[in-house]
């Protein structure tokens, strides 16, 4: 299990001293508050903990709502996508993962600065299974900007540039921001994420554009946790989840290459699948997962 160093912040610490001007918790209270978009006969019980794999439809959003999947620009873009794209700001790294500035959520993710200015952001990808072994997946909300409707794994987002995201040693501050996105995207409390038990298991590097627009260039940490928790998907973040065991990842990989019922899935998700994830699978159900973590490599999948 890694630990945290006795040096660095407890998590309470940490979000008491955010330079944002949200906490996590006022920061997911107020998307639900300020959605235009929000159905109000969306029922938070429909999605709380599962022990069997099964898919909780999250309410379809509205005319405003598709309109702004279709033409993500500034002046149709969802208000809280917007307002993401422009406050968050994320880590600029080279290829070897050495911060070297940083840059809001909106440039990183145009493929006009991907491609002229080579922007890299740092990322992380979370695999959340439960005590079965299943792993928790989501469809992304209509909304986003990038890669609408696909699904990928648990939380896929990106260190935000702030003291407690910045932290170098064993990964902390991807392991912050992977639990500050948990409760933000899926409403699952901190408490059932504790920060030391998120596992860094291997870095990887991809290129993969979204539209004409946007893409994404990250160098994405893998984080692996086996915990059951409590979730309560966010609208403005969240379409759909389901927990899949191995056969059922595979049915959904062969429906969205044979493009049955519409699937997607997201780049980055399809990458760790065909590259790294049965394998990581199989040693997190023997409890070998620690023997073959990889955080050294830095895995160029572009």
């Amino acid at each position: 299990m890694l630990l945290v160093p006795a040096a660095a912040k407890t998590p309470v610490q940490i979000a008491a001293s955010f330079s944002s001007r949200f906490t996590p918790l006022s920061l997911f209270k107020s998307r639900f508050a300020s959605s235009i978009c929000l159905n109000n006969t969306y029922n938070s019980t429909k999605a709380q903990f599962f022990t069997a794999p099964l898919s909780v439809s999250i309410p379809v959003r509205q005319s405003r709502c598709l309109s702004a999947m279709a033409t993500t620009d500034e002046a149709t873009m969802d208000a809280v996508q917007r307002k993401l794209m422009f406050d968050d700001e994320c880590i600029l790294v080279d290829e070897n993962d050495h911060v070297v500035g940083h840059e809001n959520k909106y440039n990183c993710h145009l493929m006009e600065n991907i491609e002229s200015k080579n922007l890299l952001h740092r990322a992380f990808s979370v695999f959340l299974f439960n005590s079965k072994y299943e792993l928790l997946l989501q469809q992304r909300s209509a909304t986003k900007v990038t890669f609408p409707l696909v699904w990928t794994n648990t939380c896929c987002s990106h260190p935000l540039y702030r003291e407690s995201e910045l932290i170098e040693e064993k990964y902390l501050g991807a392991r912050n921001a992977a639990q500050r996105k948990l409760l933000d995207e899926l409403g699952i409390p901190a408490e059932d994420v504790p920060v030391d038990q998120f596992l860094p298991v291997g870095r990887m590097l991809y290129k993969a554009p979204s539209d004409g627009k946007w893409g994404e260039h990250e160098l994405d940490y893998l984080l692996f946790i086996v915990r059951d928790v409590k979730v309560n998907p966010n609208p403005d973040e969240v379409a759909d989840i389901r927990y899949v065991n191995q056969d059922q990842l595979r049915e959904l990989l062969r429906k969205a290459d044979a493009g049955e019922e519409g699937l997607k899935l997201s780049p980055w998700f399809r990458l760790v699948v065909d590259n790294f994830l049965y394998k990581l699978w199989d040693h997190a159900r023997k409890g070998t997962l620690e023997e073959v973590a990889d955080m050294e490599t830095i895995h160029k999948l572009t």
